[in-house]
């Protein structure tokens, strides 16, 4: 979590599998989870290898994040890095952390100087441009919710493209942009979830910024910049 505001809160979730499923084909090394959460996704690149420093705002979090963290930094990345943040890591991971920062250039610059050679970033972002919301924006319908694209937290909002630049602009070089989402096939997706789940994934593969509510990037070093 991210912000003044999520200070006191403790974000517990399985990790995410679809982000780290892009980075399972790399040889674990040294990991840097910013916004850590209660450690779900340091847990998992722990089982596979992984040596993992996490990054949090919440005391609550700090705790349970160093069950599977090597060390845990409590921080705000509205700052950048902690300054006091040593050696050099395999990969950085942004998980749903980037739309909480009001300035994401100065951590994403931060995170270039601590990137091994040969190194990635993992991020994860809500697409705002999801086909439910699009409807709900085509219905004069904006509204802020607790939790999710349009939680009430979120600073900035990503679309598939935005998010893509947001990383060139700031250095990276994409190695891979795809997205986790679904295709508005509730009927057959009980009747039939193999063809249901077919559908979703050529969707996903044919009009990412449409279907897709969860964009994710694998991103190195952008060596001509």
């Amino acid at each position: 979590m991210i912000g003044s505001d999520c200070a006191e809160l403790v974000y517990v979730n399985a990790g995410n599998r679809e982000l780290l499923k892009l980075v399972e084909r790399l040889p674990p090394g040294r990991a840097l989870d910013c916004g850590c959460g209660a450690g779900g996704n340091a847990r998992v690149l722990a089982s596979c290898g992984w040596e993992v420093v996490g990054i949090t705002i919440s005391p609550g979090e700090t705790s349970e994040a160093a069950r599977f963290c090597t060390h845990v930094y409590l921080h705000d990345l509205e700052s950048g890095l902690p300054p006091d943040i040593t050696g050099v890591f395999d990969l950085v991971v942004f998980s749903h952390s980037l739309e909480h920062i009001r300035n994401p250039g100065r951590v994403l610059h931060d995170a270039r100087t601590v990137l091994a050679a040969g190194g990635h970033i993992a991020v994860a972002l809500p697409n705002i441009l999801y086909w439910r919301y699009r409807l709900q924006f085509a219905a004069g319908r904006f509204e802020y919710e607790d939790g999710g694209i349009m939680d009430n937290t979120h600073v900035h909002f990503y679309t598939f493209q935005s998010g893509a630049r947001l990383l060139k602009e700031n250095g990276f070089q994409l190695i891979e942009s795809t997205v986790e989402g679904s295709f508005p096939l509730r009927p057959l997706r009980r009747i039939l979830p193999r063809a249901a789940g077919y559908l979703d994934r050529l969707a996903c593969k044919l009009w990412p910024g449409c279907f897709g509510y969860q964009l994710l990037y694998i991103a190195k070093l952008d060596s001509s910049s």
